[in-house]
């Protein structure tokens, strides 16, 4: 059997793909907050899509992605399929977008759906990091060893069951926090785990082998997880909280008011009057004496 490193790069790959992992989780437990508050059908679509792409592409296959920057064989080159990288992405985000969807849309028997999410996110995201493994090209036949596969199927379905319980339950930003270091743990531990079931059997051909390098697809990978953070990142920032939809309400509530105060034939509202454009939320003391 050949010898497998791990962390060829020392620390550096696992320390960024936990911060990932960390990052994804937080943005999308706060996209999960935003659709328990959303207003509409379609907003509550939007944040189940962002939520989905922050854990399942982010926190879950970026971080599988960047992992595998530090694998390497003793005895053989490694390229991946580009296709099968691609379709393990999608399917990563899929799982987790069913899983949310499950745990978040309904209102009865919340813990069975929370159970029942966890199940197929957990299994999905499981299908995911087999299947970036076996979009991996060497010269050498790959084998797993089953019971460790299977305690890497088990991490996937509990992770994903606490993340879905964490997305109905959290709110507060120092708890969501506290929450993605967990997260980060356990998708960085089934990774891991799942890594260690692998064995290899190197053999001496000279071929080239079909593919591309990790290295090759680090660039415009890296810029598509750079660009989505920031998109993500912006979504939440722009979106109007439950504060500012209070505010709005007190605003609208307040000028319908002292139009109702105001007679008819009173002439045009005073400069700053709640009746007139130019009232801001700033005088809402003034106006309430």
């Amino acid at each position: 059997m050949a010898q497998i490193h791990h962390f060829d790069h020392g620390w550096i790959t696992p320390t960024i793909s936990y911060i990932l992992s960390v990052l994804g989780s937080m943005l999308g437990l706060t996209c999960a907050i935003r659709f328990r508050s959303a207003a509409g059908r379609g907003e509550r679509i939007w944040w189940l899509v962002l939520a989905s792409v922050s854990i399942g592409g982010t926190a879950i296959w970026s971080m599988h992605f960047v992992a595998m920057m530090g694998f390497s064989v003793v005895g053989t080159p490694i390229r991946y399929d580009i296709g099968l990288t691609a379709a393990s992405a999608i399917i990563a985000v899929v799982a987790v977008g069913v899983g949310l969807a499950i745990a978040l849309l309904g209102k009865g028997a919340q813990n069975l759906r929370i159970l029942s999410g966890g199940v197929i996110a957990g299994l999905g995201v499981a299908a995911m990091h087999y299947t970036g493994m076996a979009a991996m090209k060497l010269h050498g036949d790959v084998s797993y060893a089953m019971s460790r596969v299977g305690l890497s199927v088990g991490i996937a379905v509990v992770a994903a069951a606490v993340a879905l319980w964490l997305a109905v339950t959290v709110r507060r930003p120092l708890v969501v926090f506290a929450a993605a270091l967990v997260m980060g743990i356990a998708v960085n531990g089934m990774h891991f785990t799942g890594m260690t079931a692998m064995s290899v059997d190197t053999d001496a051909s000279t071929v080239q082998l079909p593919g591309a390098t990790a290295g090759g697809m680090i660039v415009p990978i890296g810029v598509a997880v750079v660009f989505g953070i920031i998109g993500l990142a912006y979504a939440l920032m722009s979106a109007p909280t439950e504060e500012d939809r209070a505010a709005s309400a007190y605003l609208a509530q307040r000028r319908e008011e002292a139009a109702a105060r105001i007679p008819k034939q009173a002439g045009p509202p005073a400069p700053g009057s709640l009746a007139s454009g130019a009232w801001t939320y700033r005088d809402r003391d003034r106006t309430s004496r």
